[in-house]
């Protein structure tokens, strides 16, 4: 499966009032882990692929499930249940790869599933908690309340650059991460 995922931005700029984030409603792709729904900036994301199996390397830190040649680059594929410490991944069709653009470079996360593309006005984002789970607080920049009739559900806000760029990711040397 290979989704085409097309931006567009919303010049409105709306009043925030005591939100923590300003300006424009932002576009978020919502994907799932187990139970929790996340949210990650839309401008990251290159491509939705369907999952299949990577090359293994030796070596590679036990959430990087290796390698894949896409288009004549070769992305690392980071297994986020196993970076966040989750039961194993049951791989099947709804399994995804989100390619992502981040720090000048291509990786792919594998995801249970891609639920939508949703727009989040400033003030329905809150601030994250302080707390010590599955996920780094740091790389939380907020939680999302989304509506759907009288159903509220809530989009956990990742800062996913600062994720994969992180030292223990092993993804970035220290050169790239100067520029």
């Amino acid at each position: 499966m290979s989704a085409t995922v097309q931006t567009e931005s919303s010049s409105m700029a709306t009043p925030a009032g005591n939100a923590p984030m300003t300006g424009a409603p932002r576009e978020y792709l919502s994907f799932k882990l187990g139970a929790e729904e996340y949210g990650i900036d839309i401008l990251k994301v290159q491509e939705i692929r369907g999952y299949e199996n990577p090359t293994r390397i030796a070596n590679a830190p036990h959430f990087i499930k290796g390698v894949v040649n896409l288009r004549g680059v070769i992305v690392p594929i980071i297994d986020m249940r196993l970076r966040f410490g989750l039961p194993d991944a049951q791989y099947n069709s709804f399994t995804v790869v989100i390619i992502l653009n981040v720090a000048h470079r291509t990786v792919g996360m594998v995801v249970d599933s891609v639920s939508d593309v949703l727009e989040l006005p400033a003030e329905t984002i809150k601030p994250a908690p302080e707390f010590h789970g599955a996920i780094d607080a740091a790389y939380i920049t907020g939680l999302g309340t989304i509506k759907n009739g009288d159903v509220e559900r809530m989009l956990i806000l990742m800062d996913i650059e600062q994720m994969m760029t992180a030292p223990d990711m092993g993804l970035m040397d220290s050169d790239a991460l100067m520029h």
